[in-house]
């Protein structure tokens, strides 16, 4: 669900492709593969999908999207049948075939759309799965994660309070609320996040907040670590420290809240993240523009069930929404 950010190139004659896990899908080799036309309706909803005008090559219609690490994908845009699973099978999903991927996708074969687009999973699922997913991102051990369409399964539903979503475009919208950090609460104006706005997306690894916001946060983690070391910053993350000759750490606990009163009590692996065996830093940055919308990352949506009432408006969040393996300890 990353927001695009950009125009990437806009024709999609160069082929390259990074190196993946998964076998590359080769059109050739499927009987219910076509491309869509130029003309198309289909073609001309690329730009509220994508941001960006849809090209054109040989009459085939040509997608291009960037996102905000400058990852971009080109390609053409085609339907094919999706089989979820066996038994749930769509008929002439839409989607993008990558000709020119370039950027931070490791080795991952494609990306899922998620958004409230009409050319998202969400939407051409709707009138199967009603427009009604949800999702817990496990952490790298001790958990197993889920992504579940429609009401059925899940790992939290007794847990799960819900938060109306702000606004109604591609982006999921929320308000939030207050900041807390060793139990206080931060002096953040509401105005700070009314702003831009604030959204959530499972795209985003880290969490972006309004500068105010996050100099707020950061100078109340700082007072509650003042007895490690620091460390120097690493990327985007500038709060690191160096744990190397601690065997126990003790950590401000932060919490999110929502309007609706949710709160997102964060867990260890949403509030440091580790670089190397012993420099942890603060897994949050702050926005360098005040106009830029914040964003709720997936390191913060750990461990929680997620719920995306997309046809209902609103979002659920609930405690452990992930499997756990015992044997794992």
């Amino acid at each position: 669900m990353s927001p695009p950010h950009a125009a990437p190139p806009s024709a999609a004659a160069t082929t390259s492709c990074y190196s993946q896990k998964d076998r590359i899908f080769d059109p050739k080799f499927s009987g219910t593969y076509s491309n869509v036309s130029c003309s198309s309706a289909a073609c001309s909803g690329l730009k509220a999908a994508t941001g960006n005008e849809p090209d054109c090559a040989s009459s085939t219609c040509v997608y291009g999207i960037e996102y905000g690490d400058s990852s971009f994908s080109v390609g053409f845009f085609v339907r094919d049948r999706l089989s979820l699973t066996p038994s749930d099978i769509v008929e002439n999903f839409l989607f993008g075939c990558g000709q020119n991927n370039q950027g931070l996708f490791r080795s991952t074969a494609g990306l899922l759309g998620l958004g409230r687009d009409a050319l998202s999973v969400v939407s051409q699922t709707a009138g199967r799965y009603g427009s009604y997913f949800s999702y817990c991102l496990a952490t790298k051990s001790g958990s197993e994660g889920h992504l579940t369409f429609g009401r059925s399964g899940g790992g939290a539903s007794g847990s799960v309070r819900f938060t109306p979503f702000a606004k109604g475009n591609a982006f999921y919208f929320i308000e939030v609320q207050s900041i807390i950090v060793g139990g206080k609460q931060l002096p953040i104006s509401p105005v700070v996040f009314q702003t831009a706005g604030m959204i959530i997306d499972s795209g985003t690894v880290i969490t972006r907040l309004p500068q105010a916001a996050y100099s707020a946060l950061r100078s109340a983690f700082q007072q509650g670590m003042g007895k490690y070391p620091t460390a120097p910053g690493v990327s985007i993350l500038d709060t690191c420290y160096d744990l190397s000759n601690y065997t126990t750490v003790t950590v401000p606990k932060i919490s999110l809240v929502l309007s609706g009163a949710v709160s997102l009590d964060l867990p260890f692996a949403g509030i440091l993240m580790a670089n190397g065996a012993w420099q942890v830093c603060l897994a949050f940055a702050g926005n360098g523009d005040a106009g830029d919308m914040g964003i709720l990352g997936n390191t913060q949506q750990q461990t929680f069930e997620v719920v995306y009432d997309v046809a209902g408006g609103k979002l659920g969040i609930g405690a452990g929404g992930c499997t756990q393996h015992s044997e794992m300890y």
